[in-house]
């Protein structure tokens, strides 16, 4: 059956959505935040800042006007970076006041200010929604170009899940459903702080034994915080837990894991951050996330040495020092 979808935000990963749902069958409009570079889409039918070599449908309606964007849809797809999403969030009250809203969430991230998960955002801008989110290990740059990828979607109603699970699914594109919305979105979010951790020891010059370290102790962080918040942890062994830290920790295609690369070689978290246009979203998740582990009292120290290198000037090579010389303990604890 074909939706009337609208999808938010005109990224890597919108642009990649909005694609693979038009091939689906679903009649698609990709908003663009920024009137000049919604022209451009439309004029070249490629994003070239973000998904260069691909199509983008005559048939999908690429607009910066956001209630075009909206109207009629039957599903809004939310895959704009963290920071943006209350304010869209309103802008969806806005055009939409008074009907009812099916959402999902591909963004991943939390709010710096509130902590809060991105869901939890939604809801509390949008009210009572069927709301679902979409995450798991999905480079736009392999999805786009039909790399067989399975994610995970998560919603506290299960014939929900399950709607927008046929609404996504392909033939490359496999999709499986969770009742654990908490779970699902803290691995998608949490795992970004591992990635510039991995990062920062590919730019130190390490190998497979530092990144696999990283990689075991840092699920244990996020499983930790994760059940702390109400999460289930056999979440974080799948696909939203350990599929997504393993590809944005090893993956070229992961701007965290290239983010931590350049640091890990001498750079500035300014200088970084100012060679790319997309948004690195394990930045403010490690201000967040050590926000709530201190306030929870729970032991995160990969996440409070990143936070501590990205905002506290702390080089690399002294963070991973301290990392190493913390006080013995037990593999469980």
């Amino acid at each position: 059956m074909a939706n009337k979808i609208c999808v938010l935000g005109a990224g890597g990963w919108g642009t990649t959505l909005a694609v693979l749902l038009h091939k689906k069958g679903h009649q698609v409009r990709l908003w663009e935040v920024f009137p000049d570079y919604a022209g451009i889409l439309k004029e070249t039918r490629e994003n070239v800042k973000f998904l260069p070599g691909i199509k983008i449908p005559e048939e999908i309606l690429v607009t910066a006007d956001f209630g075009e964007a909206l109207e009629k849809a039957e599903i809004a797809v939310m895959a704009v970076p963290s920071f943006a999403v209350r304010e869209v969030s309103r802008m969806i009250v806005r055009e939409n006041s008074g009907k009812g809203s099916f959402l999902v969430c591909a963004s991943k991230g939390l709010e710096l200010l509130s902590n809060k998960r991105l869901s939890q955002v939604i809801q509390e801008e949008v009210g009572k929604a069927n709301l679902a989110v979409l995450s798991g290990p999905s480079h736009a740059e392999e999805v786009s170009r039909e790399i067989p990828t399975s994610v995970v979607v998560a919603s506290r109603s299960s014939d929900f899940a399950e709607v927008i699970q046929k609404v996504f699914m392909t033939e490359r594109f496999r999709v499986y459903t969770s009742s654990d919305l908490i779970g699902v979105e803290l691995g998608g979010a949490l795992k970004n702080i591992v990635a510039v951790a991995a990062g920062i020891s590919d730019g130190l010059g390490y190998g497979d034994n530092t990144k696999a370290a990283l990689l075991t102790r840092g699920i244990v962080e996020i499983r930790k915080l994760g059940v702390a918040l109400g999460a289930e942890l056999a979440t974080f062994s799948g696909l939203s837990g350990m599929g997504d830290l393993i590809a944005t920790c090893v993956s070229p295609y992961s701007r965290n894991r290239r983010l931590g690369e350049e640091i890990g070689k001498g750079k500035t978290l300014g200088q970084a951050l100012a060679e790319t246009e997309m948004v690195v979203e394990g930045v403010n998740t490690s201000r967040a996330a050590d926000e709530l582990s201190r306030r929870l009292n729970i032991e995160m120290p990969i996440t409070g040495e990143i936070k501590r290198v990205l905002f506290g000037g702390k080089s690399p090579l002294q963070a991973v020092k301290d990392l190493m010389t913390r006080k013995a303990k037990s593999e469980k604890d």
